[in-house]
């Protein structure tokens, strides 16, 4: 089991989460899991809330009492288990909230992203000033350490996309975000410029929708959708007021990929979207 001290990391309460899927799914209790794998009620609610570690051995026997056949999705299960490393994010353990570190370590595992914003730009594509600005703004106001805490911390995010192996990201961004001029005119054309240079990478692919695309889907809720080994341990993030919301139901993960499908329809292509970056840059 995890130390008492330490905080149970989103893969572990993940591969805890899909166990018990996958034992719901065999139609099966934790009283009737248990008898199947040699274990009592509260060892299996333990393993299934991530406080218990299990070997990839384990996991393997684990979905053969429950008649799983999906090899890639027993495959991917068995791959978090073993030691858990602490990732960079530990180090702000004690500074910055649960979420956000969260989110840092679903970004470290994912194999792709897909982001959508309205109004902010995405984080993983956000300057050093432009972050400051953005998050010197927060409700209730933070003390001028914590702000640099988060700006530090944003960046360091940044390295998935700047790695010898980069996460592909597709960012889809309306109109009205880029012409937020976010700590003011000098700050906002070092972004756009910023934005012009990192959508001419390869593995990034930034979409703007237009103001006269009219209405679309989720128009006022930012989306971030990481992209598992396999579909089934995909992750979806939602912003929040008082913080982020992670859901990984296939009803969700279907729904906010449709969603994210229909708002890259109403967005103009990679080249569009720069052409329209550069004409706002030239404007601010």
């Amino acid at each position: 089991m995890p130390p008492s001290n330490l905080r149970l990391t989103a893969r572990q309460r993940r591969l805890g989460a899909e166990l018990r899927r996958l034992r719901e799914q065999a139609d099966l209790s934790a009283t009737q899991a248990g008898t199947l794998l040699g274990a009592n009620q509260p060892r299996v609610s333990s393993i299934e809330a991530g406080r218990y570690a299990v070997s990839a051995d384990r996991v393997r026997a684990i979905a053969r009492s429950y008649s799983c056949t999906d090899q890639e999705l027993i495959k991917s299960l068995a791959q978090m288990t073993g030691r858990q490393t602490r990732g960079w994010w530990e180090e702000y353990r004690e500074i910055l909230p649960p979420g956000a570190l969260d989110l840092a370590e679903l970004e470290h595992h994912a194999t792709a992203m897909r982001v959508a914003s309205v109004i902010h730009l995405p984080g993983l594509l956000q300057t050093r000033d432009h972050a400051r600005a953005v998050i010197s703004d927060v409700v209730p106001p933070l003390a001028p350490p914590d702000v640099e805490h988060r700006v530090s911390f944003r960046l360091k995010r940044q390295a998935i996309i700047y790695s010898d192996q980069p996460t592909p990201l597709t960012a889809i961004v309306h109109e009205a975000a880029l012409r937020m001029q976010f700590g003011g005119p000098a700050v906002a054309r070092a972004q756009l410029d910023h934005l012009i240079t990192m959508s001419e990478h390869e593995h990034i692919s930034l979409l703007v929708i237009p103001f006269d695309a009219g209405t679309f889907p989720s128009s006022g809720q930012s989306i971030v959708y990481f992209n598992g080994v396999v579909p089934q341990l995909d992750t979806v993030q939602l912003d929040t007021d008082y913080g982020s919301e992670f859901h990984d139901a296939q009803a969700q993960l279907v729904k906010y990929r449709t969603v994210l499908d229909r708002m890259a329809a109403c967005a103009l292509n990679p080249a569009e979207s720069r052409d329209l970056i550069h004409r706002i840059a030239e404007d601010t």
